[in-house]
């Protein structure tokens, strides 16, 4: 059928558009980047876009969702998510890891139960991706995070070493690989010794090209070998490799590098191109165009969809991209697509449901306008106790503490409370704190009052009364995120963690994220006082963190 597709429908199926997992309008939270309903549809159905990437809702909603897109798609979608730590890091309801560093931590004293872990969190992710309707998995992430300072990479790594990277990154694709979903290596060539945010700005990776192939390509090189299915870029400038262009944009990089030498066969497709390190500079339009020209075959998250295939359908006529390129790209597309169950017919055509094997839903093929009705989703599949147990097993055998721990609480005078005092990133973006979760009721039960504080709202954490003293039980919640620009203490928490320490108020550490923010603090912690670490925020972590603290961990640590 590619050659009887017209210029914009061959294009549009190299486009990925973003949109929310939630069903109604009123509930999108990111309206510069997820369309309205009508927006979406007419991209779906009337461009003909190839995919969709989806963020938010709960599981069983995204499961509508899922649904709900394909019935409108002019050909079957592959339906993206980021989920890194399971399907659960975006869609409540199903089963959220700890972040891929934690096995990392479990590799330093037991390899094998690692890589185990690895492939049953790789299996896990993909039968709960295909119970609600998604068909690519963005993830592993392969860079190599031997940059503490990384705001980006950060504990969405695999490890600090090309070795464990290699290892674990291929357990978690072979374990996927049991279903039938595509999975991503991201992000080439290897974003993860850089301290800037690709989302802000343009990160430069000064390695000589010896370095870049002993450190950053061999997970790369790993993960073709393991079967991995798309290749995602970096938005980084490597002059070893190419001085004008960043990765994403660079002919060098893409076919020379990945295609070429490395032998991928497989999608290339581009990080965000919403993203600052390339909008900044090229603007969203040519930011497509330069993608396509370096042979990029998806083009994920235009600002502008319409406006960027447009822009590609002009290069296309202007003879700046050959049409056999772009033919070629919708091949690779439409392979993937047929890889995960998608047929590919003529849009009027009735749909068609393939059986399923073992723990997978059936696949749909497009043209329907009804496909709500068909029972294709197992929502029996998600979360399930051993999912769970696998997941909290991870925690548990990843976490680092000290001190004198249980931590004994001792009764308070009337005047004299105990204080919970919780750090965050953002008051306002923490989706894993609530009256209800661990961090704030298991202290609640001994007598913890909470303070919730953020960088805005520091200053309501230090005391009024300065002879007062007020016994303080310190929760740091900090971790690399994308558009913080920053992966390390904010000054929030350093200010009060040295104000804690000179009046003698701090009983106790939780921090939960970054292994690096636990280093800052360790060289200054009293041996004394009790500590524990946990990679994972979710209430999960929360429960596992505090049970050890609090004397009430019933299961033995590995």
């Amino acid at each position: 059928m590619i050659d009887n597709l017209s210029l914009p429908e061959l294009v549009a199926q190299m486009f990925v558009v973003r949109a929310s997992g939630y069903l109604f309008d009123r509930q999108i939270r990111y309206p510069e980047w997820e369309p309205t309903a009508d927006k979406l549809r007419h991209y779906v159905e009337k461009l003909g876009v190839g995919g969709v990437i989806l963020v938010g809702g709960s599981a069983a909603e995204l499961s509508v969702r899922s649904h709900q897109l394909q019935s409108w798609a002019k050909f079957p979608l592959l339906l993206a998510a980021d989920i890194e730590e399971g399907v659960g890091q975006r869609f409540s309801g199903a089963t959220w890891f700890g972040p891929p560093m934690a096995i990392a931590e479990i590799a330093k004293q037991n390899p094998e139960s690692a890589g185990c872990y690895a492939q049953q969190m790789g299996a896990v992710t993909a039968i709960e991706a295909r119970a609600i309707g998604l068909n690519w998995v963005l993830a592993p992430v392969v860079d190599v995070n031997n940059n503490p300072d990384n705001p980006v990479i950060n504990v969405r790594a695999f490890g600090e070493t090309p070795e464990i990277v290699s290892k674990l990154a291929s357990a978690f694709i072979r374990g996927a690989s049991t279903q039938s979903v595509l999975t991503t290596a991201k992000h080439f060539p290897g974003h993860g010794d850089t301290a800037v945010d690709s989302h802000l700005e343009l990160p430069v990776l000064p390695h000589s090209p010896s370095r870049l192939a002993e450190v950053e390509l061999p997970p790369f090189v790993e993960a073709i070998a393991n079967g991995v299915d798309a290749v995602m870029s970096a938005h980084l400038l490597i002059p070893a490799w190419d001085a004008e262009f960043p990765a994403t944009v660079s002919r060098k990089i893409l076919m020379g590098k990945l295609r070429q030498e490395l032998g991928f066969q497989g999608l290339i497709v581009t990080d965000a191109l919403v993203m600052g390190a390339i909008a900044n500079q090229y603007g969203p339009n040519e930011a497509a165009v330069l993608a396509a020209e370096a042979g990029a075959d998806v083009l994920l998250m235009p600002l502008d969809p319409q406006g960027a295939i447009q822009a590609v359908c002009e290069a296309v006529t202007q003879g700046r991209i050959p049409l056999t390129q772009i033919k070629e790209s919708v091949k690779r597309i439409w392979e993937a697509k047929r890889k995960v169950g998608l047929r590919i017919s003529e849009p009027s055509q009735p749909p068609l449901v393939k059986p399923r094997r073992k723990n997978q839903t059936p696949v749909v093929q497009s043209g329907s306008k009804n496909l709500q009705s068909l029972n294709s989703i197992d929502l029996s599949l998600l979360a399930t106790p051993a999912a769970t147990t696998i997941a909290a097993d991870i925690l548990r055998d990843s976490l680092k503490f000290g001190g004198n721990l249980p931590l004994a609480v001792s009764p308070t005078q009337k005047n004299q409370p105990l204080r919970n005092l919780i750090v965050v990133d953002d008051v306002l973006a923490c989706e894993f704190l609530g009256n209800h979760t661990p961090a704030i009721a298991v202290p609640a039960k001994f007598g913890y009052e909470l303070q919730l504080i953020d960088d805005r709202t520091v200053s309501i954490a230090h005391n009024t009364n300065a002879e007062s003293f007020t016994p303080t039980l310190l929760q740091v919640f900090i971790r690399g995120n994308c558009f913080r620009g920053s992966a390390g203490l904010t000054l929030a928490a350093q200010d009060l963690f040295k104000q804690l320490l000179t009046t003698g108020e701090l009983q106790a550490v939780l921090i939960y994220g970054s292994p690096y923010v636990l280093d800052q603090f360790l060289p200054h912690l009293s041996p004394s006082i009790p500590h524990v670490f946990c990679f994972g925020q979710m209430p999960s972590a929360q429960a596992i963190a505090l049970e050890l603290l609090f004397g009430l961990d019933s299961k033995p640590l590995a």
